[in-house]
């Protein structure tokens, strides 16, 4: 049989080509055989128009069946390549070593090779299909898998950069309830707790931190503010969580370096005979060109064990250090305990009872890779307050430089652009009043800026002494004095209600321990009375606030009737301006925000 058409055979080296505009010359068997079946042909042959091709097929048909049928045992295999429920046979003869005509030579079976262009037409396919469908949100995105929904849980994302696009975090406030958030992928904890400020209608003063907390491993840490909220999360543990609450101390040794970095601890402090300037501290500790060193005893949980050992160590740059001679610095007795830039250093909240720690002054530095097996964990305890916080600040500043101290002056720099504008903006009708003098026969207008604000003082005071002579008078006031004063502070941020001392330790070590951090809360001995927690050089005191009475008028009085006060917020608001009979001033309120 001919054709009216030029064909093109090219057989070269494993496999044949064809190029036709029509394949009914040839059967099905014929097609198969010649795309699945490899030989080397040394030849390439045009086929013109007087060429028969029915008979060239023939030709070549029976010299492949002699060449099959000299061969022993079975040479064929069927195996699925394709994934639509095709099969074909693979067959790979092993080409001739000297000529062709050779019967005798082997053949084996090669690999079978998997058609990767119809997989890729499938996942084509099946992206098309799904992306038509319209997109509906998923109303309970917690209750869902991280394979199914955008629900971020840890491990569901590597511990490298995030992907970009949204993920929902939830976020736990102090009381237990949770607030689920959704961030992108970018935003660093700084960036989250402004939100969290806005969102629950609290004071941005810059002292609120997002923690890790682990409960399991009684483990938590306050996140740096350029962190990537996405990446620390997807490294948690399944029972890892997020807190929002205040830290008053987290920049607070850029302040008082002194107090955090006793000269006692640091090397180089030992090694000048002069005294040491705070500033001329901290540029030691943020140049990267100098070698600070935090040294003195701690004690170690040794590994696999539930005992405590006291080993002297060094903190450096470099890692963590303990000497394994006393407290000799030579290389050869300094041992590497964990290295800063794969770590995170914790605090311990519940070292004695779960962890058998000596002192209530434990922290532990845990690997960014470790899942929560104890072995991974460096447990170390120190003697008291002050040593733990700098053996961890000194850790921190180690470990990022002067990101911190960029970390703490961006809020300034804002207060500093916003200063401008820090006048209230004031509406019409505010702006149309006036100040008034009505003590005369006629109301005449007060020009004079400072008097207007001495008669607004002047009628605040006599509206309260208004108030208090109603009261006694015993007129039909919906609240009396007595009553009034013992519950106008329950509505305050520092008033705590009735919790135990241990609770306001509890609350006090948690937002810092800074000087001047405060709260007030009932007292358990006398229910009459009232308890002023306050921190002081790191240790916390308490002062109890007494009810007193005084020409039947009843007053609160915390230096035994000295200084009395009608109410708490008097007290309270007094102590903040004048140190009186306390240690310090009043500064800070521990606030516990509910989200």
């Amino acid at each position: 049989m001919r054709t009216g058409s030029l064909w093109c055979l090219s057989i070269c080296c494993s496999s044949f080509h064809y190029t036709s505009s029509s394949c009914r010359y040839f059967t099905g068997a014929h097609v198969r055989l010649m795309l699945t079946h490899r030989c080397v042909l040394p030849y390439l042959c045009l086929i013109e128009d007087d060429v028969d091709l029915e008979a060239l097929v023939n030709e070549m048909d029976s010299s492949l069946e002699s060449l099959y049928s000299s061969c022993s045992g079975p040479q064929t295999e069927s195996t699925p390549l394709l994934h639509n429920g095709q099969t074909s046979t693979h067959i790979s003869p092993e080409p001739p070593s000297s000529s062709s005509d050779s019967p005798q030579t082997g053949l084996r079976r090669s690999q079978p090779m998997h058609i990767n262009a119809v997989r890729r037409l499938q996942e084509q396919e099946q992206q098309l299909r799904t992306s038509s469908l319209p997109a509906i949100p998923n109303p309970f995105p917690e209750l869902c898998s991280p394979a199914s929904s955008p629900v971020l849980s840890p491990g569901s994302l590597p511990p490298g950069e995030p992907s970009s696009g949204k993920y929902i975090v939830k976020i736990f406030s102090e009381d237990g309830m949770g607030k689920v958030v959704e961030i992108p992928a970018n935003m660093t904890a700084r960036d989250l707790c402004q939100l969290l400020v806005y969102k629950s209608h609290c004071v941005d003063d810059n002292s609120w931190a997002l923690v890790e907390h682990h409960p399991l491993l009684g483990l938590e840490r306050c996140l740096e503010d350029h962190e990537l909220v996405v990446q620390v999360q997807a490294s948690m543990n399944s029972d890892g969580r997020f807190l929002f609450r205040k830290n008053y101390a987290k920049y607070e040794f850029f302040r008082n370096p002194l107090t955090f970095f006793p000269e006692h601890m640091v090397a180089w402090c030992q090694e000048t005979n002069h005294a040491i300037l705070p500033s001329q501290l901290l540029q030691n500790f943020l140049a990267t060109n100098s070698c600070p060193e935090i040294q003195g005893h701690l004690y170690m949980k040794e590994v696999g064990r539930k005992s405590w050992k006291k080993v002297y160590m060094f903190l450096r740059r470099s890692g963590l250090y303990c000497s394994t001679k006393g407290t000799s610095k030579e290389p050869r007795h300094l041992q590497l305990l964990a290295d800063l830039e794969d770590s995170n250093i914790f605090t311990v909240i519940t070292g004695k009872k779960q962890h058998g720690a000596p002192t209530d002054y434990g922290f532990c530095i845990k690997p960014n890779k470790s899942r929560g097996d104890m072995k991974e964990l460096r447990m170390l305890c120190a003697e008291d307050e002050q040593s733990r916080s700098c053996w961890m600040t000194a850790f921190r500043i180690f470990k990022y430089g002067i990101v911190l101290y960029q970390n703490y002056k961006i809020p300034q720099q804002r207060k500093t652009l916003l200063s401008h504008f820090s006048a209230p903006v004031r509406s019409v009708s505010e702006n149309s009043l006036v100040a008034m003098d009505f003590s005369g026969r006629i109301g005449r207008v007060i020009d004079n800026p400072v008097e207007a604000q001495s008669a607004a003082m002047e009628e605040g005071h006599a509206w309260r002494k208004r108030t208090q002579r109603m009261n006694i008078l015993g007129s039909h006031s919906p609240l009396h004095h007595s009553s009034l004063s013992s519950v106008i502070h329950i509505a305050q941020l520092w008033f705590h209600g009735r919790i135990t001392r241990e609770e306001s330790h509890r609350i006090i070590h948690q937002q810092g321990q800074v000087d001047g951090l405060f709260l007030l809360r009932v007292s358990q001995s006398n229910p009459k009375a009232f308890v002023l927690t306050l921190c002081h050089h790191q240790k916390i005191k308490h002062f109890q606030i007494l009810p007193c009475e005084e020409d039947g008028q009843g007053f609160f009085s915390l230096d035994d009737g000295a200084t009395k006060f009608t109410d708490l917020i008097q007290l309270v608001e007094f102590y903040q301006l004048n140190r009186g009979v306390l240690p310090c001033k009043l500064k800070h309120p521990c606030t516990v925000v509910a989200l």
